[in-house]
């Protein structure tokens, strides 16, 4: 099993739970209103005055065979729009309850 974290500007948020649907992934948990910065020379999203816009992400468990479909589809998501931008982050899951 694999954690798959989502960040994305929040005017993704539409876009992201679509593709969450689109690919029969019902279980996810929303962080709305996220801060930061994006390593590859990403604007600040801090909703300021200055840095007025957010991001939001979502966290998702899915099988292993499912997270090269994810992230591809991810990946599609940002190429429409790179200024936008969305990352996706995997990571193990050794136990869950």
């Amino acid at each position: 099993m694999k954690c798959v974290f989502i960040v994305f500007n929040q005017a993704n948020t539409s876009r992201v739970e679509y593709l969450l649907d689109a690919l029969k992934i019902s279980g996810f948990t929303m962080f709305e209103e996220v801060q930061g910065r994006g390593t590859n020379g990403g604007e600040p999203r801090r909703g300021t005055h200055t840095w007025p816009e957010l991001n939001s992400a979502v966290m998702t468990m899915v099988e292993d065979d499912r997270v090269d479909e994810l992230l591809d589809t991810v990946k599609k998501l940002d190429l429409r729009n790179k200024e936008v931008g969305v990352r996706a982050f995997v990571w193990n899951v050794e136990k869950s309850v």
